[in-house]
């Protein structure tokens, strides 16, 4: 055990040597500017009221779903969610997970079978590398957003005789910029192949009352599956995968992270079901746009600042040490923003991830917007 100890303290070390040691910390009290909660629904008053009100309309809830979705986890409550879900984003069916984790874990490795290929942006989510690696298909990268290197993937790919998947991020989650979903289902129809897109930032956010990007651009019969998570735009937990009646049925059968957990909680399915009317309640959309173009003007003379239309803000800084410093001086004015640095993202790469929210004031945005400037 001695052994053992020393290999996890040498393997930490290292971590602290290179500035990429990750601790936990609590709520900071802070301007909040690194959290998902894009549209303020996790510190809604307004929604914990509509909560508590609808939660005393069912006495009898259970604290737990006391099983899997397959032995005692299942309720009509969660059947017809999962309708509502399907119909609001114009799937034929949507599937319940616990996590966009659980999701992507479940869909990636049992989807994709041996002699399948998966085809995958070089930044896809980790979730999705992992449920990959699970899959017994072969795997290949293209580089990020980059259309002639996933067709000379695909034009290899198509000299096998097994179904190909493409993986992409709408928004992905460290640049915040998009993928070009119109030009990947044209290569996608090409070359016969099934896209699966991952929307979690941009659920809530794009598209008419925050369907998503597939939505926005009209693309939901070319996109075979996507994944939608409540616990960004839509301040909850859990996740769904949107999909054919074929493909729910499928996941029900195959997806090891469906079958073999314990269901959610009512409460957690009663706030998503919330959050989605919430949604719909009013034009949430503007003002988060309103902040993201009050900080991107300010800092629109700065080469760091990458291209981005949604709530994820990426300001480079390559080198662990440097990007935390900035980090720290942002923290020392009151800002809660944080460093991401290698190996979450490649070594050069690192930058600060703002994320900006509707909680967030115009004056806020100003603020933290102009001492970053300073600091660049």
């Amino acid at each position: 055990m001695k052994n053992t100890q020393a290999l996890l303290a040498k393997r930490l070390q290292q971590r602290i040597e290179n500035n990429s040691y990750r601790t936990l910390k609590p709520s900071s009290g802070l301007i909040d500017f690194c959290s998902n909660d894009y549209l303020g629904f996790a510190r809604s008053e307004e929604l914990k009221k509509l909560f508590q009100t609808k939660l005393s309309h069912y006495p009898d809830y259970k604290l737990g779903s006391t099983g899997s979705r397959l032995l005692a986890g299942n309720d009509l409550f969660t059947e017809e969610l999962e309708a509502e879900i399907a119909l609001f984003h114009q799937a034929e069916s949507a599937l319940l997970f616990n996590s966009g984790y659980d999701a992507n874990l479940g869909l990636f490795s049992s989807l994709a079978q041996r002699g399948d290929t998966l085809i995958c942006d070089e930044l896809i989510h980790a979730s999705i590398i992992d449920g990959a690696r699970l899959s017994f298909a072969n795997r290949y990268n293209f580089k990020h957003n980059d259309l002639s290197s996933l067709e000379e993937k695909l034009r290899h790919a198509s000299q096998t005789k097994g179904q190909v998947f493409i993986a992409v991020e709408s928004i992905y989650s460290m640049d915040g910029d998009e993928a070009p979903l119109k030009e990947i289902c044209g290569l996608a129809s090409r070359f016969n192949s099934a896209i699966l897109v991952d929307e979690a930032h941009a659920t809530g956010i794009f598209g008419h009352q925050g369907r998503g990007l597939v939505h926005e651009l009209n693309l939901q019969d070319q996109v075979f599956a996507r994944l939608i998570t409540f616990g960004k735009g839509l301040g909850s937990h859990g996740a769904a995968v949107l999909g054919s009646h074929t493909l729910r049925s499928y996941l029900v059968n195959f997806a090891r992270s469906f079958i073999y957990t314990t269901a959610a909680p009512f409460s957690s399915h009663l706030t998503t079901k919330i959050a989605y009317r919430f949604l719909q309640s009013q034009d949430h959309q503007r003002a988060l746009m309103e902040r993201i173009k009050c900080f991107r003007d300010i800092l629109q003379d700065k080469p760091q600042l990458l291209y981005s239309r949604s709530a994820i803000q990426a300001i480079l800084i390559p080198g662990n040490r440097e990007a935390k410093q900035a980090a720290t001086e942002l923290e020392k004015a009151g800002f809660d923003v944080r460093a991401i640095l290698s190996p979450t993202v490649k070594t050069g790469s690192e930058r600060l991830r703002i994320c900006l929210h509707n909680h967030n004031s115009i004056e806020e945005v100003e603020q933290l917007a102009t001492q970053l400037k300073s600091i660049l």
